[in-house]
């Protein structure tokens, strides 16, 4: 007979949405960690321009957070079964859709100046601006100049890291969708763990042990390591000094 066994194709389902899960939640932890942004704000001279790089953290931070949240989600993937581990699944692929729309969500100018000024202690100090950027509202206050209300310019990242996170989420959904239907007959890592049943010696029925009794043999004499019913050196029911003597005594 050809074909592959049931137990393999969901060993091969059950390493394939890990694997997505694992690789979407780590493409998105690291994109965001990226710059995806910076603000140079000209200040007046002899001072130089200061740059503010700004990370996707800092711009999408649900992003990354539902990140972790699906790691989290893949370890409960291993440790559950049936329909919990059904519902995981649903959970992950909910994760990994926060995680889209988190950073396909508009990113104006605005919302990089207000990210920058949080993160205004990472800028540092340059003699020129870099081109191809957007101009900020004038008048606005400059990320890591104090006291000073410069203009600022926006510039985008060369990467485009949201990409990154969206394709990432987008692994993350697949991997939660698979586990969500498929997922209840896999194999459930943790059960090669577990004890096997002790296989200890079957019991004897009433009748063999009633027969021994009236053999003068001591049935509890196999557990104790002495022989014991139907065993070389011990008696059975159908021979033995017990049947003699019943013969003899009949006779």
């Amino acid at each position: 007979m050809t074909g592959t066994p049931p137990t393999a194709a969901a060993r091969r389902e059950y390493t394939l949405a890990a694997l997505l899960g694992l690789a979407g939640a780590a493409v998105m932890l690291l994109a965001v960690r990226q710059e995806w942004a910076r603000v140079v704000t000209a200040a007046p001279q002899p001072l130089p321009a200061t740059i503010v790089s700004v990370r996707g953290q800092d711009l999408v931070p649900l992003a990354g957070a539902l990140g972790l949240a699906a790691l989290a989600g893949l370890a409960a993937v291993l440790a559950t079964r049936g329909l919990l581990r059904r519902l995981v699944g649903a959970l992950l692929a909910a994760f990994g859709a926060g995680g889209a729309l988190a950073a396909a969500a508009h990113l104006g100018t605005a919302a990089v100046l207000a990210a920058a000024a949080g993160a205004g202690g990472s800028g540092s100090q340059a003699g020129s601006v870099t081109g191809g950027s957007a101009p900020a509202a004038a008048g606005g206050a400059a990320p890591g100049v104090t006291g000073l209300r410069l203009t600022g310019h926006v510039t985008m990242a060369g990467v485009p890291w949201r990409w990154a996170v969206l394709l990432g989420a987008l692994a993350v959904i697949a991997a939660g969708l698979l586990v969500a239907w498929r997922g209840a007959g896999w194999p459930v890592m943790s059960s090669r763990y577990e004890q096997p049943a002790p296989h200890g010696p079957r019991p004897a029925d009433t009748a063999t042990l009633w027969d021994s009794l009236s053999s003068g043999v001591d049935p509890t004499a196999a557990s104790r390591g002495g022989p014991g019913v139907g065993q070389p050196g011990g008696a059975d029911h159908n021979s033995g000094p017990g049947l003699e003597e019943r013969g003899l005594g009949r006779a």
